[in-house]
């Protein structure tokens, strides 16, 4: 084992917990202030359930040595043969142990911002061990074990490229969120209700958070501190880059004007279409994959309106639409004679097509079937009266902002003066 690895992803661990309050901060500027504590719970609600059932079980289906290129196995279950000498590579198993839960979290967490303003917290509680369970564990297992015996069928036997985690995470909840957003239905006067962004520095801090951890989230994923590690750190940072000004670019061309909102949208586009490919493209591929991202998830989140379905926070355009661009560009921009303008041919992107595919459709079609159940049994969404009055208050006994509390202090404060 290499200490300087281990140091890495233990750092790489750490930098992708941050991206899950991060997502909080996202999210939660971007609802309307009445439901910023529920949209902020959602996230950290993944935080407390996916580690619990990530020791218990999770990591051995995804993981563990005994399993099949569906599933993992049993060995692992309690993290029961694993010692503080056992080795994943050059790193103590713990600590892959620890990586591999951070995205996890962030998977499961990603989801909720497509049902934002209209989900009940209970049901929120009820879905997430059950998608992390039968969704997230299976698909984590195809893409991320590459266990010459054991290991996942996308990652060993299809071989397509998903550095750390275009299918498995971005397209995987940007299909789960569709699903559910279809399952909920839509917000009590969506698109008659202007429903904007209540805290747009709450959206920029958010955005910033996760493009920082995000470089644990992609540089990690070579699992050592190494040449490869540099390359995913510089593509993930131009390719964000290039994504902002993609976006803006858009914002320009309809509106005249580049926003705050934007901005940060487009950051986390190109976070997003880099994940898959950021060890696999040059730092000029990343630029120009970055550019179309922002551009293509730009004018994707507009489709919720010509197809009808709410899609609160955009998780449909910005990760679906995202992951989908930065998956299949690697058929086209992967060098090293992989990549069909690097002298390839379209056998990469035919591989990537499939794993795109299949876990877009395995994620929706089992995420629409767990929602209805939990729908249908204990109730999704919440009453129209409660939507309206808004969900903190509801479903927290709390809000996020005391308005009241500061008039009555400042007039206080007056009067003392």
């Amino acid at each position: 084992m290499d200490t300087g690895d281990t140091a890495w992803i233990l750092a790489s661990s750490a930098l992708v917990l941050l991206m899950t309050p991060g997502l909080a901060f996202f999210y939660g500027g971007m609802v309307r202030s009445k439901t910023v504590l529920n949209m902020m719970m959602m996230s950290f609600s993944a935080l407390a359930i996916v580690p619990v059932l990530w020791v218990l079980y999770g990591y051995s289906l995804a993981f563990s040595p005994d399993g099949s290129g569906v599933l993992g196995g049993f060995k692992r279950l309690g993290l029961d043969n694993i010692s503080v000498e056992s080795a994943y590579g050059t790193i103590p198993e713990y600590v892959f142990v620890a990586f591999q839960l951070m995205f996890a979290i962030i998977t499961v967490a990603l989801i909720s911002g497509a049902i934002a303003d209209r989900a009940k917290f209970s049901a929120w509680l009820v879905f997430v061990p059950i998608w992390v369970t039968v969704v997230y564990f299976p698909v984590a297992h195809w893409v991320f074990d590459f266990n010459e015996d054991s290991g996942g069928w996308i990652a060993t036997k299809l071989e397509a490229i998903d550095f750390a985690g275009g299918t498995a995470v971005h397209i995987n909840a940007g299909a789960a969120g569709l699903a559910l957003a279809l399952v909920i239905g839509k917000r009590v006067g969506w698109r008659r209700d202007p429903m904007r962004p209540h805290n747009l520095p709450f959206v920029l801090l958010g955005a910033g958070l996760l493009w920082f951890g995000w470089f644990g989230f992609n540089a990690g994923s070579a699992v050592g501190a190494n040449g490869l590690a540099g390359l995913a750190f510089v593509n993930t940072a131009v390719a964000t880059a290039a994504a902002i000004i993609g976006w803006i670019a858009v914002e320009y061309v309809r509106e005249g004007k580049g926003t705050s909102l934007g901005a940060a949208s487009g950051a986390v586009a190109g976070l997003v279409a880099i994940t898959p490919a950021a060890g696999a493209l040059s730092p000029f591929g990343s630029i120009i994959l970055g550019i179309i991202a922002g551009v293509l998830c730009a004018l994707a989140v507009g489709l919720k309106y010509k197809l009808g379905y709410d899609d609160s926070l955009d998780v449909v355009g910005v990760h679906l639409v995202g992951g989908l661009v930065g998956t299949l560009l690697i058929g086209f921009l992967a060098v090293g004679d992989v990549g069909l303008f690097y002298g390839g041919d379209l056998s990469q992107l035919g591989k990537q097509a499939v794993a795109a595919l299949v876990v877009l459709a395995y994620s929706f079609v089992l995420t629409y079937v767990i929602g209805k159940l939990i729908d249908v049994t204990i109730g999704f969404r919440v009453t129209e009266e409660d939507e309206v009055t808004g969900i903190d208050q509801v479903e927290h006994l709390e809000t996020a902002y005391d308005y009241a509390g500061s008039s009555t202090g400042g007039s206080n404060l007056l009067k003392e003066l």
